[in-house]
C-alpha cells in the first residue's frame, strides 16, 4: 500500500498551521482581528529578514517620512501581516455570503462594461497584504481566473490550488496559453504584476523612483487578445469595517506603443493607491533588483544572490 507523500514527517509542521488556519475561519471577524493585530505584535518582534526588507522598502519609498513615521508604519506594516492570516483562512473556507457581507465592491460596471466587448478583462494590481481575500472577493461578482505563483511546499501548494478551484480558475503564471485562451473565452483575468521580475521580457522600469526589474507582460497580454485592462485594487476598512475593493475604468489607449511606458503608467496608479494605504502594501518583498552586475545591493545580507539576467531585444 503505497503511503501519501503529503503524510511524510517533513509535512508535520504543515498539517498543524493548516489546521490552526481552518479553526481561524470559524471566529468572528472581530476576534480575527484581535487575533490578527496580536500575530503582527509577535511578528514585529522577531529576528526575521523580511522584517529588515520591510525597513529597507519603507524607507526608499517614502524617504519623506521621518524616522519615527517609518518605525509606526513598520508596525502598522506588521499588523496588516498579522491580519493577513486571518483573511487566508477567510479565503480559503470562508461562505460566499460572508465575504460579501464584508465587502463593497466599487467599480463593478467599468468590468461589465469591457466583457461586453467580448474580448476579456484583464485586472491588474498589486501585492498588498490583502491580495488573497481581494481576490475571493473578486470572485464573488465574477467568474474568475486567478493567476498565482505556486509555493515550494508541496502541501501549502495543494491546499491553496484546491481552494482557488473552489471560487476560481487558477493558472499558473508561467502558463501564458491558458491566460490567452481565458480572454479568447470572454473571461476576466486577475494577476498582480509589481514583484521583481527577471525573466524574458524583463524591463529597469521606475518604482518610487527608483528603477526596478519588472515584467511587461501586460501590454503583450492585452495586444494579442484585444481585451481591456482595468486596475482592481483593495483596501482593508478600519476596525471591523470590512473592506472596500475599487474596480477601475478600462485603461485608454493601452496597450501603447511603448511596454515600458505602459509599466509606468500602471505604477503611477499603484503608487497612488499604496499611499493611500501603505501600511497594506506587501514591503516585505525583494522588490528593488536589477538586470545588470552594477545594479545596488539594497537589502545586503537579506538578498537573494542570483546571477542576472539581461532582458532580450
Amino acid at each position: 500500500m503505497r503511503i501519501d507523500p503529503l503524510l511524510a514527517p517533513r509535512y508535520w509542521l504543515t498539517w498543524i498551521g493548516i489546521g490552526l488556519l481552518r479553526s481561524l475561519e470559524f471566529l468572528p471577524f472581530a476576534t480575527q482581528c484581535r487575533i490578527g493585530n496580536g500575530l503582527g505584535w509577535i511578528i514585529r518582534r522577531l529576528p526575521l529578514a523580511y522584517i529588515r526588507i520591510a525597513q529597507r522598502n519603507i524607507a526608499l519609498c517614502m524617504p519623506q517620512l521621518t524616522a519615527l513615521e517609518r518605525v509606526e508604519l513598520l508596525d502598522r506594516h506588521c499588523r496588516s501581516l498579522g491580519m493577513a492570516v486571518c483573511e487566508t483562512a477567510n479565503t480559503w473556507w470562508g461562505r460566499d455570503n460572508e465575504v460579501k457581507r464584508l465587502a463593497k465592491v466599487e467599480g463593478l460596471h467599468h468590468l461589465e462594461t469591457a466583457l461586453a466587448q467580448g474580448k476579456g478583462a484583464i485586472l491588474i494590481g498589486g501585492h498588498f497584504t490583502t491580495i488573497e481575500i481581494a481576490t475571493r472577493i473578486l470572485g464573488t461578482v465574477v467568474p474568475l481566473n486567478v493567476v498565482y505563483r505556486p509555493t515550494k511546499n508541496a502541501l501549502i501548494a495543494k491546499v491553496m490550488y484546491e481552494n482557488f478551484c473552489r471560487h476560481g480558475t487558477p493558472i499558473a503564471h508561467t502558463d501564458i496559453r491558458s491566460m490567452i485562451r481565458a480572454l479568447k473565452h470572454n473571461e476576466a483575468v486577475w494577476y498582480a504584476p509589481d514583484q521583481s521580475y527577471r525573466n524574458k521580457g524583463a524591463a529597469m522600469v521606475d518604482f518610487f523612483g527608483l528603477p526596478a526589474a519588472t515584467t511587461t507582460a501586460t501590454s503583450r497580454l492585452a495586444r494579442i487578445s484585444g481585451a481591456a485592462v482595468l486596475t482592481y485594487f483593495p483596501e482593508r476598512l478600519p476596525g471591523t469595517a470590512g473592506y472596500r475593493v475599487v474596480i477601475g475604468p478600462a485603461l485608454d489607449h493601452f496597450p501603447g506603443d511603448d511596454p515600458v511606458q505602459d509599466v509606468e503608467r500602471f505604477h503611477r496608479l499603484l503608487e497612488a493607491q499604496i499611499r493611500r494605504v501603505p501600511e497594506q502594501y506587501f514591503w516585505v518583498h525583494r522588490r528593488f533588483k536589477g538586470l545588470s552586475p552594477n545594479y545596488p545591493d539594497y537589502y545586503g545580507r537579506d538578498s537573494r544572490h542570483r546571477t542576472p539576467v539581461q532582458p532580450s531585444a
